[in-house]
C-alpha cells in the first residue's frame, strides 16, 4: 500500500501548519521492538534472488516507510506489483520483494526480530 502525499487527507490547516493523516496504515499487531533504518539503493537493485530459501521466497517483514528519492517496484507473494515513488509513504506486508529502478533513499520502520533474521539470511546469501 502506498500514498502520495497530495493523497493523504488534511486534518489541520493553519498558518505555518498542514497536518495530514491516514489511518489503518498497516497493523503491528503481534510485533514487538521496531527498528528504524534507513537504506541507499542504486538502480538496479533486485533483491529477489536473495531471498531465495525464505518462506515463499519473499522478505517475511512489514515495512512501514517513506521513500525520499528514487523509485522501487514491490512485488508481492500472489504476484502484484506497485511502484513507490519519491514523496511516497508506503506499507510493504510480510511477502514481498523490491527491485530499484532508480537510486533510491528509503527510511523503513520494521519489526526488529522479524527484519533481523531477514537480513541475516540475505548476509549469508552473499557470503555465498
Amino acid at each position: 500500500m502506498r500514498i502520495a502525499k497530495t493523497d493523504i487527507p488534511t486534518k489541520i490547516n493553519i498558518p505555518g501548519v498542514v497536518a495530514r493523516q491516514i489511518t489503518g496504515f498497516g497493523d503491528a499487531t503481534g510485533y514487538g521492538t521496531i527498528a528504524g533504518e534507513y537504506f541507499s539503493m542504486a538502480a538496479g537493485v533486485d533483491n529477489a534472488p536473495l531471498l531465495k530459501g525464505l518462506e515463499a521466497d519473499c522478505c517475511q517483514a512489514p515495512h512501514w516507510g517513506y521513500l525520499i528519492e528514487g523509485e522501487i517496484t514491490v512485488t508481492y507473494a500472489d504476484g502484484s506489483k506497485e511502484t513507490v515513488h519519491a514523496g511516497d509513504l508506503f506499507y510493504w506486508p510480510p511477502g514481498h520483494t523490491v527491485a530499484v529502478t532508480r537510486d533510491a533513499e528509503i527510511i523503513l520502520f520494521s519489526p526488529e526480530r522479524e527484519h533481523c533474521a531477514v537480513i541475516e539470511h540475505l548476509l549469508k546469501q552473499l557470503a555465498g
